[in-house]
């Protein structure tokens, strides 16, 4: 009876770690986990990062963690400094998934000029092969699910967050050279439509046109996602009363000439003042 009562009580916590998603022990950083998911007393959970980080209890995880608690509180900047302080003590193979937390951090808190620093790294660790630690691709985690993503992916990623920044900064012709890069990688509609708010803004309406027809055809991966289409409907109106008014201004301007035609068909194209001088061109020239 007392094997199958201790059998019990280790099943029931098992079931517990599972269902709470509290990793097992006793440790400050298990203590943070059980703080931050369980008590949802985020600054209990704070206090225990700090003291797993320091007494070296998966810094790693701990430190990520508690920037994450940190975002959620509006304590970015002070997550910010954590990341930058601590991450030395932490794996050559952590850096990179650091990073992603760091451009996360920098994109919340508005340091666009710090986001674009960063990404621009990120792809130049691409271009010499150290990404994802040298390997094709790397495991990530989106929503409790695990999959497997390429470097190809991941680059299009990036250059899909610089175009954003470029945004952010007004810049739209990097933003629209970035995600014309990114669309060449690895198509989809988010990046199309941050393509096309980019053309409308450098008033290239037909441009823009042609690239929001693919997310209107459901050309484009993700063109089903109901936030991209009314989103895409957005910008089909902001094009199409850019296109009227453009065609009303033409057709104003053709009236206009027509009209003044009609007043004065025989009168030279020259302002009044200047035929009133060349009557008197002679004495001028004297």
């Amino acid at each position: 009876k007392m094997e199958s009562g201790t059998r019990n009580n280790k099943r029931e916590k098992d079931l517990y770690h599972v269902n709470h998603k509290v990793p097992a022990g006793d440790g400050p950083y298990v203590r943070a986990k059980h703080a931050q998911l369980v008590e949802k007393d985020s600054e209990s959970a704070i206090i225990w990062f700090w003291k797993a980080i320091n007494m070296g209890d998966r810094v790693e995880s701990a430190l990520k963690d508690m920037a994450i608690v940190m975002k959620q509180l509006d304590r970015t900047e002070e997550a910010i400094e954590a990341v930058k302080s601590f991450r030395g003590l932490c794996s050559k193979q952590a850096q990179e998934s650091l990073d992603n937390v760091l451009i996360d951090l920098y994109k919340k808190c508005g340091k666009v000029d710090e986001q674009i620093a960063l990404l621009k790294h990120k792809l130049k660790l691409i271009y010499l092969g150290e990404a994802f630690n040298g390997k094709p691709t790397k495991t990530a985690r989106s929503h409790g699910k695990k999959f497997q993503v390429s470097i190809r992916q991941e680059t299009s990623r990036i250059l899909g967050n610089l175009g954003w920044a470029y945004m952010q900064k007004s810049n739209y012709m990097a933003a629209e050279v970035v995600y014309q890069k990114a669309q060449m990688i690895d198509r989809d509609t988010n990046k199309a439509l941050n393509l096309c708010h980019c053309l409308i803004k450098q008033a290239r309406y037909e441009e823009a046109n042609l690239v929001l027809q693919d997310v209107l055809q459901y050309r484009l991966p993700g063109s089903n996602d109901l936030k991209s289409r009314n989103r895409a409907n957005e910008l089909f109106l902001i094009l199409d009363s850019k296109q009227s008014s453009l065609i009303f201004e033409d057709d104003f301007v053709e009236a206009l000439e027509r009209v003044m035609n009609e007043w004065a068909p025989a009168r030279s194209k020259r302002l009044p003042i200047f035929e009133e001088i060349s009557q008197f061109r002679d004495q001028l020239a004297c």
